[in-house]
């Protein structure tokens, strides 16, 4: 096996069990290992630090996966570490639940591995070169623990551009999954489209704020933001809301919720769909004079990175002013943000900055967090990328 050498003092990460290590802090590499190869790390003195994807043309050059070099990173290993994740998770699903997160990269032990669970469907992604060359492991070791019917190929192409990876989606193995997979969550039923939905065809990652949401939208008007499939929408339709309109930019999307809310034979009358721009459709009502009850702002990702904080921090502050805005004196903002370069105190600067611009008081009297299925290690902060607040409007 291929050595890497850090430079002296640049081991505190792999000591305190980070999996990531930047290019900068290579010294050598005794080889010419292939991206995405297992490599050994070591200390400026030879110490064995850990196992590692190896990627020269990454800024994360080392992405760290076992830390007993008496461990292989083999076969057995990557067993072990699936059915561990996927063991975790099965108290999640249930009759009324069966759909979520299966496997969670890095937070798995995985990085570079998501594995979604929609009903007996898995859709993948595979995002850095050393899960890559293991694929059809990966693969035989679901197909052996879960039995699907299909695995979906959904791959970020972003992220797999970081690693120098061309694009990638398609059938992995088994049946292509029809345009509508019916999934459950929370015992609401959804028709999904994997193959040409967003990230890897739903968003499970909201499965518990969307019932604590749920709570407040009973004989309330409700606007949902953001809605792509319509989550907060069908719930809070569920819970009784007096009427919910529900906002997306995309056609899918809209096409999406709209066959969600048929299926789930709440009353058409109670619900509106705008195909729109968010912020575009807030100014719209705002010079209207339209009012909500409750508003729910699930924006996509606005920071990437911690260099696009700044703009994303704005972007935040004008979309959660104008929320405020049209919100009844009294009113619930429950407001997201998963940019995980966005850490939860900074989001309420901006949330208190937006309250100061729109001349509101805003109490918080909940905060959101990711579901279980979505873990967080401890040595590893950047996996908490989603985070909200549940505001009453003043």
């Amino acid at each position: 096996m291929i050595d890497v050498i850090l430079k002296k003092g640049k081991e505190k990460a792999a000591i305190l069990r980070h999996p990531w290590i930047f290019s900068g802090a290579l010294d050598k590499v005794k080889g010419n290992p292939e991206n995405g190869e297992v490599v050994a790390v070591r200390s400026s003195d030879k110490e064995f630090l850990a196992y590692a994807y190896y990627n020269d043309q990454s800024r994360v050059a080392l992405r760290l996966l076992e830390w007993d070099e008496s461990t292989p990173v083999d076969k057995t290993w990557y067993t072990q570490k699936l059915k561990s994740a996927i063991r975790s998770r099965s108290h999640v699903l249930s009759e009324y639940t069966n759909t979520c997160r299966l496997v969670f990269s890095e937070a798995d032990f995985l990085p570079g591995l998501i594995v979604d669970k929609y009903a007996d469907f898995l859709s993948l992604q595979i995002l850095n070169a050393g899960i890559e060359a293991v694929q059809e492991d990966i693969i035989n070791i679901l197909r052996q623990e879960l039995n699907p019917k299909g695995i979906f190929d959904k791959s970020d192409a972003g992220a797999r551009k970081h690693e120098n990876l061309e694009p990638a989606q398609g059938l992995l193995w088994g049946e292509t999954p029809p345009e509508f997979i019916e999934v459950k969550e929370n015992g609401i039923r959804y028709h999904i489209n994997i193959t040409d939905g967003q990230k890897s065809g739903f968003y499970c990652d909201q499965r518990e704020n969307r019932m604590i949401l749920a709570e407040y939208t009973k004989d309330k008007t409700v606007l949902d933001c953001f809605c792509y499939s319509g989550g907060f929408t069908l719930n809070s339709l569920k819970n009784a809301a007096a009427h919910v309109t529900s906002v997306d930019s995309s056609a899918l999307a809209i096409e999406t919720l709209q066959h969600n809310v048929s299926l789930n034979g709440f009353e058409i009358k109670r619900q509106t769909s705008i195909q729109s721009d968010v912020n575009k459709q807030l100014r719209l009502f705002k010079d209207s004079g339209q009012k909500f009850d409750v508003i729910v702002l699930d924006p996509p990702k606005y920071a990437p990175s911690r260099s696009a904080l700044d703009r994303a921090a704005r972007a935040y502050k004008d979309l959660n002013r104008l929320g405020m805005l049209l919100l009844e004196p009294g009113g619930i903002l429950a407001t997201f943000s998963c940019s995980g370069a966005v850490d939860l105190e900074t989001f309420k600067q901006i949330i208190a900055w937006a309250a100061l611009d729109a001349g509101r008081e805003v109490q918080i009297i909940k905060q959101f967090s990711q579901p279980e299925d979505h873990p967080v290690r401890l040595s590893f902060a950047e996996g908490e990328y989603l985070k909200g607040l549940l505001l009453r409007v003043l």
